[in-house]
């Protein structure tokens, strides 16, 4: 029924913890794909020794291996090899609650086209600047939307069918959330959990990227990205906002203010 797809590019550190809360789910019958893409690490070994270990009976899994380090083209090698029509597209450094499968494949069983995600928890994070930006980040008015669906999002046969390929594209998570309708989206109760990058550094080199993105959507498909259905963040609100928590906030400030002073650098980078 479900297929979860998993691109990892240099990802041993993280895949095995992934893979092994994947596997201690509630749900029957999954499949797993991990598409190792351009590593020059253990990421494929790690994934197979963790199916052998604690893939659950009834499950298959596989391990591709593609020398090109390319998101898209992993998302789309894992596309070719699933067998199942409701689709999971997993972020390697994600992990999953044990009751979110099954609650993602309820709300998918329909002939509507549909998009779901569950419900994300920042973990607490080592260091205090990604805390305070973690914590001002949360409360912004796309946060608050229904399913925003980074990290984990999942789709029907019917809501597959909105899109061909994964183009080359650097938010492909935000490319799939925008050919659906707000109405379409289903967030479920079942948390998972979405570590956010650590450090000051990696904060601007993320957020250089994400921004990147965002200008890269509108440009190519102005249409899609006008159902985004993210409220307006209004002057009052982000003073509202910064009152509550003036750390947080002067923490996203000058991570704002420094992807602005130098824009660049939009090739992968783990942690969004």
């Amino acid at each position: 029924m479900l297929s979860v797809i998993i691109p990892a590019s240099n990802e041993a550190g993280y895949i095995g913890t992934c893979l092994r809360h994947l596997c201690a789910s509630d749900a029957a019958g999954v499949q797993v794909i991990v598409v190792a893409n351009g590593c020059h690490d253990a990421t494929a070994r790690f994934a197979r020794e963790t199916f052998a270990e604690h893939l659950p009976p009834g499950w298959t899994s596989a391990v591709l291996e593609l020398a090109q380090g390319s998101k898209p083209g992993a998302l789309n090698a894992g596309d070719a090899a699933a067998i199942h029509p409701l689709r999971l597209y997993l972020d390697a450094d994600v992990c999953v609650s044990p009751g979110l499968l099954s609650a993602l494949i309820a709300v998918l069983s329909t002939e509507a086209p549909r998009y779901a995600s569950g419900t994300p928890v920042i973990p607490r994070a080592q260091t205090a600047v990604t805390r305070a930006y973690a914590r001002f980040w949360q409360k912004l008015p796309f946060n608050q939307t229904t399913a925003p669906g980074y990290g984990l999002f999942a789709v029907n046969a019917a809501g597959r069918t909105r899109w061909d390929a994964f183009p080359a594209l650097i938010s492909d998570d935000t490319f799939v959330r925008v050919q659906f309708e707000p109405q379409e989206r289903v967030q479920v109760d079942a948390p998972y959990l979405w570590p956010m990058i650590e450090g000051f550094a990696a904060l601007v080199r993320v957020r250089r990227r994400q921004d990147a993105g965002g200008r890269e959507l509108w440009a190519a498909h102005p249409g899609l990205m006008a159902r985004e259905g993210k409220p307006a963040l209004r002057m009052a609100g982000l003073m509202r906002l910064a009152l509550a928590d003036l750390p947080g906030f002067a923490t996203y400030a000058v991570v704002s203010l420094a992807v602005r002073a130098r824009r660049g650098g939009t090739g992968f980078i783990r942690g969004r």
